[in-house]
């Protein structure tokens, strides 16, 4: 809860609005880095090593130094406002994982689809997920050093996306850029929530 004051020396209560919001994308594109980034809280990660079972099912080319994997979710909290609070859910990468997203899906306002332009194709099944769904969303280029560098309208193209759907260019480690990500995704889900009234 926030505090605030309406006239002075008596204060009143500010129920945030609180939004749910996805955080979706490929195998080691930087989901629980993103989370990690702008959270306000310590966030709640569900990473367990990766291991020889694995390797046949999980495609590490690209990322090859990668040693955990999300199994579950990764949650932050982040208050963007004082009367708004978005309450991000990290989707776990490998297909085997994805029987979860349906539960995480439920209520959510928007997501962000995390792209890596090193394996852009790892992030196709988030963009039909959220397409089919009708879930309002972001695709963000997390850009990695040493990767090649798009520009947006190349992404949008190569990703077929409709002409709406903001691409933005990202550093999931950095917190203002992560904020820019969010913010980008809430504004283009409530316009897109309001064209459908």
């Amino acid at each position: 809860m926030v505090y605030g004051h309406s006239d002075p020396g008596r204060p009143h209560i500010i129920e945030p609005v609180t939004l749910k919001i996805l955080v979706a994308g490929g195998f080691g594109a930087g989901k629980t880095t993103l989370v990690g980034a702008v959270s306000e809280i310590k966030p709640l990660r569900t990473e367990e090593l990766l291991t020889e079972a694995g390797r046949p099912v999980d495609n590490i080319a690209g990322v090859e130094g990668k040693k955990t994997t999300t199994v579950a979710m990764d949650f932050g909290r982040i208050t963007l406002r004082e009367d708004l609070v978005l309450y991000l859910f990290g989707t776990p990468g490998q297909d085997r994982f994805w029987f979860l997203w349906d539960e995480l899906a439920t209520g959510a306002l928007g997501a962000v689809v995390l792209a890596d332009t090193r394996r852009l194709e790892d992030c196709f099944a988030a963009v039909d997920y959220f397409e089919r769904r009708g879930i309002a969303f972001t695709v963000a280029v997390n850009c990695f050093e040493g990767a090649d560098s798009y520009p947006e309208d190349s992404v949008r193209e190569a990703l077929d996306l409709d002409p709406g759907t903001p691409v933005v260019m990202c550093d999931a480690r950095e917190r203002e850029s992560v904020k820019h990500v969010l913010i980008s995704v809430v504004e283009h889900a409530l316009l897109a929530t309001a064209a459908t009234r």
